[in-house]
């Protein structure tokens, strides 16, 4: 007699930062999806993929809900939305270390026009907070809603949890063959995953308004003959010339630094060694240019 397997499509959703694309890695069991401190860090719908003999879990890592003040923002949003009437599963995400506020309570309530989804609710960074906070904060979300299929507390930094995470969401799949082969982690290109890596290394140490004015756009990759190298061109796209003397630094030393660092993650994807080329370049105010954020891939 053969054992039923499950598979089906969950998506993490919670204000930005609280998160989302971290459990979504740790779930993978590898990067797939950048992290940062930095709202709205997660711009596309990434999947994971989490394989178990008993199923396929199929992660979608989603950007947190927000209030838009771009056309960028608007269009993260409707992604979201999309998304959230595809699955099968929408997992709350709400962190312990805050009290629940307007914005989860909203985010909450917004679920309800999802009615085909099972939802369960996530307390997470447990790792960072005390019982009586964990305690507080469980009681708080499992007031969100009355059709909460299950309510956990887990850390995505330290694991904790996530074997019963995963156990839970499984059982709330439908039954069915899984939808990739076993050993793909992601769906995202190559292309789409490299461009991510230099954006969540331009990312760190910047501060304001520049983070939501960074995007990638990868020109070429192409392995060198003759040689172990592969050359990896690409532009970093922001939208004022004053940010791009941020990215720059003096006399080029900050995107040295990007440069170092995104090779860092980018030289175990391609499994070389890499040449890569970064060039700063200004597209004026193109959160809010619908043919730039089409040239962008938003």
């Amino acid at each position: 007699m053969t054992e039923t397997t499950r598979c089906g499509f969950v998506t993490f959703v919670g204000r930005p930062n609280v998160g989302k694309s971290t459990l979504t890695n740790a779930l993978v069991g590898e990067k797939v999806a950048i992290t940062s401190d930095k709202p709205q860090t997660t711009r596309r719908a990434i999947r994971g993929i989490l394989n178990r003999p008993d199923g396929q879990l199929i992660i979608v890592d989603t950007p947190g809900l927000h209030r838009p003040r771009t056309l960028l923002g608007q269009r993260l949003n409707d992604l979201v939305e999309q998304v959230l009437g595809d699955v099968d599963v929408i997992a709350f995400c709400a962190p312990a270390t805050e009290k629940v506020g307007p914005g989860d309570r909203r985010i909450a309530e917004s679920l309800d026009g999802y009615p085909r989804a099972k939802k369960v609710a996530l307390v997470t960074k447990t790792d960072i907070a005390g019982r009586d906070q964990i305690t507080e904060r469980l009681i708080e979300v499992d007031q969100l809603r009355d059709d909460w299929d299950a309510v956990i507390p887990l850390s995505a930094l330290t694991n904790d949890q996530l074997d019963v995470l995963t156990a839970e969401l499984l059982s709330l799949m439908p039954e069915g063959p899984a939808l990739y082969p076993d050993g793909v982690v992601t769906d995202e290109s190559l292309d789409d995953r490299i461009a991510e890596i230099i954006r969540e290394a331009a990312l760190e140490g910047v501060r304001d308004e520049l983070p939501h004015s960074i995007a990638v756009v990868v020109q070429d990759i192409s392995p060198r003959e003759d040689s172990d190298l592969t050359d990896v061109y690409a532009d970093i796209v922001v939208e004022r010339d004053s940010q791009k003397a941020i990215i720059i630094g003096r006399k080029g030393s900050r995107l040295r630094e990007v440069g170092a660092t995104a090779r860092a993650g980018i030289e175990p994807l391609v499994g070389t060694r890499i040449f890569l080329s970064l060039h700063v370049r200004v597209a004026k105010e193109w959160q809010r240019d619908p043919k730039q954020l089409g040239r962008l891939g938003f």
